[in-house]
């Protein structure tokens, strides 16, 4: 992962260590759109090269096909041309039309070799691009996720503290209530 892709993620852990818990909820904080927004349009302008190369070559796919159906079709006009010089020539006419086949049928060949070519790596790339933007997403997920349980565990961690103080106050609470009933002397009733 690059470096300027790390530091936008942790920004985001920052931005989100950092916001307010939502009222009467242990697990969800409130966000600010804009801020988040910003910092996730960041994190996609720094994509690494090797995504917008990939990209690019889904992109000029059609192109590569293209190319491809081109130069099969200038083979296959060549063989044509060269079919119908050897069917001019009278003498070698048969000869000519068993070449003519041979010619087609590489040409064939060959230009579907080149049509399958173009075809897999234009795959390959596409499932390269994807495969690696399915690891950073399912990356930058389980960052949030932890992030998340991290500020959940906190939460939970002073609702439990503030819980023990409101027991300790009731205790000390009930423990100067019989003081208090006797008129707040203070001294304990003789018996």
């Amino acid at each position: 992962m690059s470096s300027k892709i790390e530091q936008i993620i942790e920004e985001i852990e920052e931005y989100i260590d950092g916001c307010k818990p939502q009222a009467l909820s242990k697990t969800n904080i409130i966000v600010n759109k804009e801020e988040i927004e910003e910092l996730l349009r960041e994190l996609r302008m720094k994509t690494p090269e090797e995504i917008k190369r990939y990209q690019k070559v889904l992109a000029n796919r059609d192109a590569i096909l293209a190319d491809a159906q081109a130069k099969a079709d200038a083979i296959i006009k060549e063989a044509n041309i060269h079919t119908t010089e050897l069917i001019n020539e009278h003498e070698i006419m048969q000869q000519a039309y068993v070449q003519a086949n041979e010619i087609m049928a590489a040409a064939e060949a060959e230009a579907q070799k080149r049509l399958d070519a173009a075809t897999l790596e234009a795959n390959n790339f596409r499932a390269e691009a994807m495969k690696y933007t399915d690891d950073m997403l399912g990356n930058l997920q389980n960052l949030i996720r932890q992030t998340m349980e991290g500020h959940a565990a906190r939460y939970e961690s002073m609702m439990s503290s503030l819980n023990n103080f409101s027991d300790i106050l009731a205790s000390n609470r009930a423990e100067l209530e019989p003081a208090l009933r006797e008129g707040g002397s203070g001294e304990e009733p003789e018996e």
